[in-house]
């Protein structure tokens, strides 16, 4: 054979040897890593059981423990909820018990009203028999007189009716006589009212009426910046003050309206400030305004300590001090209403001393009288009315109070120290220059009063009195009952309140009257 033959038969013959050599090694190497897999699959498994167990028992625990607190909680709700039933089961127990004793007490008091009841029907039984009784013993007296007499009804009326004259002659008589007495009696005090209008007045400052106050602005672009975006900064300045602003188309000026002359005063102020300032928009106008009404408060207690010691009045309550400051910026048809007080309360003193009487006390009076004007704009009521109840928080006498409240003579006063003040503001408010008012400003306000109230059906006749503190109202009795003037009256009230602006209140005053006139021809 040739050799290449032998050649690849060896070369088989290696294959094939080599060939088994490896598919053997390779058996033999997969079952030892098939052997470790197994093994080690085993390890992860028994690892994995034995956690699972420890997780189910941590669960387990944690579910038992979570099962523990719920039931506690809820044997403590019960518990609490078996304790508010047995407190509402006591609280019924307790109510029905009272509910048992007044229907009790309701039964005793039903059969007492019975009982009662009873007893008057009998009384009035009684009382209809024994009417009847006395009645018929009237007549049967009447009877008896006129047989003794001898005298006719209409006889036995006339002598009767002169008899009465003559009694009534002899009663007049005496009460003529008591009158006279009384009169000489007065003669003394009416010679002292003689002498307080013979006192000498004088001057003083005066100033005019008004309720707007106007700002200077420099440039009208500052209009603008007072108005600001959308009318914020205007709108800010009103909440903040409590008055009204005013921006027309007048150069270089801006007006503040109020009646309050406090507000007005502090609103005018802030403006100016802001003004100077250039810095305008709600937070610092509400700095500014802020600022102002405490400096303004200082000044007004300051104006109020000036006045006390001009007038020299000690044990002055120190919230009467602002009061007094208030009224150096209201003013009254023209006139200064601290220096119209400072005017009473000296001529007061003038009046008192010429009669005999204490002067600081009528100086006081005098002073302390028109009070109640710093707060009319904010409190409901005349001025009388407010400015006493405000003094008698500062237990102040029974004279100042009384001329407080009765200075014009709405009430009847209990001291001679009110006829004085009311002689003293008279003669204040009367003496030449002391007041100015606008005439025709004057009759506006009353017409408006007068045709507001004449709207109303069944108004005859309405006159505005007391410079327009008042509305006298005359209704047609044929058309208006009682009931329906009281309606009228109210209707009047609210109509004035929505419709018009004044200071203080008007007293709605509604008259009804029935007049049945005959003639005998």
């Amino acid at each position: 054979m040739p050799s290449y033959i032998f050649i690849l038969l060896g070369t088989l013959i290696g294959l094939i040897v080599g060939a088994g050599g490896c598919y053997a090694f390779i058996v033999m190497s997969g079952r030892k890593t098939l052997a470790q897999a197994h093994a080690q699959a085993e390890r992860v498994r028994n690892t994995t059981i034995a956690e699972a167990e420890n997780k189910a028992k941590e669960i387990e625990l944690k579910a038992r423990g979570e099962q523990i607190r719920a039931r506690e909680q809820y044997e403590k709700e019960t518990e609490a909820t078996r304790n508010e039933l047995k407190t509402h089961e006591q609280r019924l127990g307790k109510r029905e018990d009272t509910l048992d004793r007044k229907l009790d007490t309701l039964s005793v008091k039903e059969k007492h009203l019975d009982d009662l009841e009873t007893r008057l029907e009998n009384q009035q039984k009684a009382l209809a028999a024994r009417d009847e009784q006395l009645a018929g013993v009237l007549r049967e007296q009447r009877d008896r007189l006129l047989q003794i007499t001898g005298l006719s009804p209409d006889a036995a009326k006339e002598l009767l009716l002169k008899r009465i004259e003559s009694e009534c002659r002899h009663d007049a008589g005496a009460l003529i006589q008591k009158i006279t007495e009384q009169a000489e009696d007065e003669a003394k005090d009416r010679s002292r009212m003689i002498i307080l209008q013979a006192i000498q007045r004088y001057a003083a400052e005066q100033t005019s009426d008004h309720t707007v106050s106007t700002v200077e602005i420099p440039t009208d672009d500052m209009k603008g910046r007072v108005i600001g975006r959308e009318g914020r900064n205007i709108r800010s300045f009103e909440k903040a003050t409590g008055v009204d602003v005013i921006i027309d188309d007048t150069p270089g000026v801006v007006v503040v309206s109020c009646f309050d002359p406090v507000r007005r005063e502090i609103a005018r102020i802030s403006l100016q400030k802001l003004v100077l300032d250039g810095r305008i928009h709600p937070a610092r106008i509400e700095e500014i305004v802020a600022t102002t009404s405490k400096e303004m408060e200082e000044e007004l207690v300051k104006i109020g300590r000036e006045a006390v010691q001009e007038a020299n009045l000690p044990n002055i309550a120190k919230p009467i001090l602002p009061m007094l400051g208030r009224l150096g910026y209201r003013t009254s048809y023209g006139q200064n209403v601290l220096k119209h007080s400072l005017e009473v309360a000296y001529l007061a003193q003038v009046i008192a001393d010429e009669l005999g009487l204490d002067g600081a006390i009528a100086r006081r009076a005098g002073l302390l009288h028109d009070i109640g004007k710093a707060m009319d704009h904010e409190t409901e009521g005349g001025h009388p009315q407010i400015g006493m109840e405000f003094l008698r928080r500062f237990n102040e006498s029974e004279a100042v109070l009384n001329a407080a409240l009765a200075h014009h003579g709405d009430v009847p006063a209990t001291t001679p120290y009110t006829a004085i003040v009311q002689a003293a503001d008279a003669i204040s408010a009367s003496r030449p220059g002391a007041r100015r008012e606008s005439l025709e400003r004057y009759v506006k306000r009353l017409q408006e009063l007068e045709d507001l109230a004449k709207t109303f059906e069944g108004v005859r006749q309405a006159y505005a009195i007391q410079a327009g503190r008042e509305v006298r109202v005359i209704v047609d009795a044929r058309a208006v009952d009682d009931k329906i003037s009281a309606k009228i009256a109210r209707d009047i009230a609210k109509k004035i309140e929505s419709d018009m602006n004044y200071p203080g209140e008007v007293k709605i005053t509604v008259i009804r009257e029935v007049r049945s006139v005959e003639y005998a021809r």
